[in-house]
């Protein structure tokens, strides 16, 4: 019985994080140079709809977003929210292995 339940958990937990692939969008962004930098660019798109987390690369200059399941992050959205934090949207893709549609 424990085996039976130890695999349905983890049988969930892949579920989930396969889930959550499907709605993780890479952003590369121009400007960013510090830790306030990461900050405030972080800050900015946790509030667009629909974001679950934010991860911020600012050696790279390259921002990880991921999405609740069912929504989606437009190009077009994604530029105005880094705009509005003061930075440059230079590049804007579905992550490898999500089928993000937002370009």
């Amino acid at each position: 019985m424990v085996r039976k339940l130890t695999l349905l958990l983890a049988a969930l937990i892949v579920s989930g994080a396969v889930l959550a692939a499907d709605n993780q969008y890479v952003l590369g962004v121009d400007g960013l140079a510090c830790p306030f930098c990461a900050y405030g660019i972080e800050k900015r798109l946790n509030k667009v709809d629909g974001v679950t987390d934010v991860q911020v690369d600012v050696g790279e200059s390259v921002v990880h977003v991921t999405l609740q399941e069912g929504k989606v992050l437009t190009e077009d959205r994604a530029r105005q929210a880094v705009d509005e934090a003061g930075f440059t949207l230079r590049s804007f893709s579905a992550a490898e292995g999500g089928t993000g549609n937002g370009q």
